[in-house]
C-alpha cells in the first residue's frame, strides 16, 4: 500500500526532526529548533495525508472502514496524536526544545509500527463487533488522551533534566496536558462502554483492556488530585512518567501478554 511507503518515510522523518531538536538543546542554537519545526510541520502534513489515503485505499478495496481498527493503525494515530499536542507544547507555550523530548514517543511508536516483522500493516475486513461509528469515536477520544500523556510524560522528563530553577512553564503545560488527556480518557472510555453494550450486550465485562484502562484512569485521577492538594514541580513529572508506564502497559502489555476482547494479537 502507498500509504504504509509513505509512513515508513514519515518514521525517518520524525527521526531526523528529533536529532535537530537535540542538537538545538545540546548545542544551544536557534537553527537546529527551525529545522527540526520545518521538519516536524512536513513531515505531520505527510502523515495526515497517508492516513487519508489509507481511508481511501479501504474503500477502493471495497472494504471502505476508518484506518482505526488494528495494531498498525492504532499506532499510526496514536503517533500522529502525539505530533498535534506536541505543536501546542511548542506554539502556544514558546517551548522551543520540546521537541527533543516529546517527538522520540511518535517516532518510536511508528518505528515499531513500520517495521515490526510481527505487525502487519495489510488493511483487512473488520469483524462484525467492530463494525460501528462507535469505533471511530473510542478510539480517537482514547489515543488523543494518550497522545496528551505522551506529551505530559516527555514535558516531564524535560522538567526533572532542566537545571534552570526557572520551570514554571513546563510544570503548568504538564498540569494542563494531564488534564486534556484525563478527558479524553474518560470520553474513550465512556464511548467504549457504549460500544461495548451495542456489540457485545453488557457496558462493561472486565476485559483486561477495560481493567488496566480504568486502572489507568485511577493512576490519572489520584496525579489531578494530589496537584489540587499542593503537589507541584518534580514530584507531579515523577508521578507522570509512571502514569505513562500505566498508559504504556495498558496500550502494549495488555495486547502482548494478557488476552481479551482488545487483544490486536488475537
Amino acid at each position: 500500500m502507498l500509504s504504509s511507503k509513505i509512513l515508513a518515510v514519515v518514521t525517518f522523518s520524525y527521526l531526523a526532526a528529533v536529532i535537530f531538536y537535540l542538537i538545538a538543546l545540546i548545542f544551544k542554537t536557534k537553527i537546529g529548533q527551525r529545522i527540526g519545526l520545518i521538519i516536524t510541520i512536513g513531515t505531520f502534513v505527510a502523515h495526515t495525508a497517508a492516513i487519508i489515503l489509507r481511508w481511501v485505499e479501504s474503500h477502493n478495496l471495497g472494504i471502505g472502514h476508518a484506518p482505526f481498527a488494528n495494531f498498525y493503525e492504532s499506532l499510526v494515530f496514536f503517533a500522529w496524536a502525539i505530533i498535534l499536542l506536541h505543536f501546542l507544547a511548542e506554539y502556544k507555550y514558546k517551548l522551543a526544545h520540546a521537541g527533543a523530548f516529546t517527538l522520540p514517543f511518535a517516532f518510536l511508536g511508528l518505528a515499531y509500527a513500520s517495521f515490526s516483522p510481527g505487525i502487519s500493516s495489510r488493511i483487512e475486513p473488520l469483524v462484525p463487533a467492530l463494525q460501528s461509528n462507535w469505533l471511530i469515536a473510542h478510539v480517537i477520544t482514547c489515543f488523543i488522551g494518550y497522545g496528551a500523556f505522551a506529551v505530559s510524560c516527555g514535558l516531564s522528563i524535560a522538567y526533572l533534566l532542566k537545571r534552570s530553577n526557572d520551570k514554571k512553564d513546563l510544570d503548568a503545560l504538564n498540569y494542563r496536558m494531564i488534564i486534556f488527556g484525563f478527558l479524553f480518557l474518560t470520553a474513550g472510555i465512556a464511548t467504549g462502554s457504549i460500544w461495548a453494550h451495542s456489540a457485545w450486550g453488557a457496558y462493561w465485562q472486565w476485559d483486561p483492556k477495560e481493567t488496566w484502562s480504568l486502572i489507568t484512569w485511577f493512576v490519572y485521577a489520584i496525579i489531578l488530585h494530589v496537584r489540587l492538594r499542593g503537589w507541584h514541580g518534580k514530584k507531579i513529572a515523577l508521578f507522570s512518567i509512571g502514569g505513562f508506564l500505566s498508559v504504556l502497559f495498558t496500550y502494549f502489555g495488555v495486547n502482548f501478554l494478557l488476552s481479551g476482547l482488545h487483544s490486536y494479537i488475537n
